[in-house]
């Protein structure tokens, strides 16, 4: 009885272990993500991510400033390991902030160029572009020549008085541009630009990307600013009302002859607490795949920060290739505080 007895005692100290073994594993295995991504279609990239690794993502959606927001509010007992931000001058201020841990990962090192990273102090990145996204502007092509919109300068030119619709200018899209202006021309000309960007709208502004897209293609403004995944997306839709606003634009990439046009990013970092450390790293290795990257172009109509990736996506190659300005990540981030500062003066929504 005594041996019977002890047998059943180890079985069970085994089982016990055993158990533990697997929750253990299985605590391993998830993947805590706080994303800004707020596009249905990024479904199958994490989906592909867990067939392809077993790794669980547990996703937490919300924009740049709320997940910010959350994480300093969290602190240490953060349960996020990985950040998907869709503004570069977001991921600076994130870094600046301490909210990111460095990666050194020489996969990552090699396929991400150094512009779409943060600077290696010497034990690895804080963050990583993954995509990118223009700062283009569209125009009814019925009655605007391209001539007239073809630089963001041009935007704030009397020519173009009550023709010009964008979305808020404290949105992390605009700012990103303002900054990078704020750049290219000074403080001084940059604030008399934004003036008259006020002075050329055509309604207060209003809505996201493609409500300035419908707008122009309505007639109720004539040259809009949006990001190109959001005409790209149009483009690409085989509903009627779609190719109908398609057909009453066109598309400017603006300061092909002098800065270049500006791009933005969408980039992802390990979160500072972190508790799945590897699983984290593993996951922005993989978005940095070919099989990611292709996605980023096909499924979301960004283009892809590996050099060299063949791509079929019929929208972006229309779009075409042009030339981006070189202002960096971190200036921009630095010049908004100034940049929101001029918005309020000038009465820029």
């Amino acid at each position: 009885m005594r041996l019977v007895r002890h047998s059943v005692v180890r079985v069970a100290a085994f089982a016990a272990l055993t158990l533990l073994g697997s929750a253990a594993h299985a605590q391993q295995q998830v993947l805590n993500l706080y994303s800004a991504r707020h596009y249905q279609t990024d479904d199958a990239l994490y989906d592909n991510f867990t067939k392809a690794t077993g790794i669980k993502i547990n996703r937490v959606d919300a924009d740049d400033a709320g997940i910010l927001a959350r994480l300093k509010s969290e602190g240490s007992a953060s349960p996020a390991d990985v950040i998907l931000l869709v503004d570069a001058a977001r991921l600076w201020r994130a870094e600046v902030d301490g909210l990111f841990q460095p990666v050194k990962s020489t996969l990552l090192e090699t396929r991400i160029p150094t512009t779409l990273r943060s600077k290696d102090s010497g034990d690895g990145s804080q963050w990583f572009g993954f995509s990118t996204r223009a700062r283009v502007i569209v125009f009814n092509r019925q009655n605007v020549p391209r001539a007239d919109v073809d630089s963001y300068e041009e935007l704030a030119d009397p020519k173009n008085r009550g023709r010009v619709c964008t979305r808020s200018g404290s949105h992390p899209y605009n700012l990103s541009l303002f900054g990078a202006m704020m750049e290219h021309l000074g403080a001084a000309k940059t604030e008399t630009w934004l003036q008259g960007l006020v002075s050329n709208m055509a309604r207060p502004p209003k809505g996201g990307d493609t409500d300035q897209i419908k707008a122009v293609a309505s007639g109720e403004c004539a040259v809009a600013l949006t990001n190109s995944y959001y005409l790209a997306r149009l483009m690409r839709s085989d509903k009627a009302d779609d190719k109908a606003i398609i057909d009453k634009i066109d598309v400017a990439l603006p300061n092909q002859a002098s800065t270049g046009t500006h791009v933005n990013i969408a980039g992802g970092a390990v979160a500072r607490h972190a508790k799945n450390r590897a699983a984290a790293v593993k996951f922005l290795e993989y978005l940095a795949s070919d099989a990611a990257q292709g996605y980023f172009a096909d499924g979301n109509n960004e283009w892809p920060a590996v050099a060299g990736l063949k791509i079929t996506n019929p929208a972006l190659d229309k779009i075409g290739k042009f030339k981006t300005e070189s202002v960096p990540i971190s200036v921009i981030g630095m010049n908004q505080i100034k940049v929101q500062q001029m918005l309020d003066r000038v009465g820029y929504k």
